[in-house]
């Protein structure tokens, strides 16, 4: 049996719209570095942080109040052998309306624990998803990584 994606989910109190809004937000909940479009089909965006992670995105689904799709289409860690591990790889968001609330379902499809950088990605997402992002649509303010200036 192959190992399951890295996914988490959380209920919040506001509308699948107000979420949506938030997850493509990604500027005020992953980074202040991210440079590109991040709301609509077929936008593309690099996300930066120091010399330890780069990546491009191209968004490849896009439901306003119901999905948002990422495909990983070039990544660099500085601390995993392998270069190639979320290459292809695709990051969901799905929002269900449940019972006057909304759930956000975050799955990171790929990222499995055989994989080199799981254990950190796993952290990271975590706290992207389950602090950033939900205080970033439950207050209005996420706590992104700050702009800095990157070399590549």
């Amino acid at each position: 049996m192959a190992a399951p994606d890295f996914n988490t989910t959380f209920s919040v109190g506001q509308t699948p719209a107000e979420v949506f809004n938030a997850v493509t937000n990604v500027r005020g909940w992953w980074s202040e570095n991210i440079e590109g479009g991040t709301a609509h089909l077929n936008d593309e965006f690099t996300y930066q942080f120091r010399d330890q992670h780069k990546c491009k995105m191209r968004l490849v689904e896009v439901v306003p109040g119901k999905k948002v799709i990422w495909l990983v289409l070039e990544n660099y860690f500085s601390f995993t052998q392998d270069q190639k591990e979320w290459v292809g790889t695709t990051i969901e968001f799905e929002i269900v309306e449940k019972e006057n609330k909304t759930d956000l379902c975050f799955t990171h499809h790929g990222l499995v624990p055989e994989h080199e950088c799981y254990d950190i990605c796993f952290k990271a997402w975590t706290g992207y998803i389950k602090n950033s992002l939900r205080n970033l649509i439950t207050t209005g303010k996420g706590q992104p990584n700050p702009r800095e200036n990157v070399t590549a």
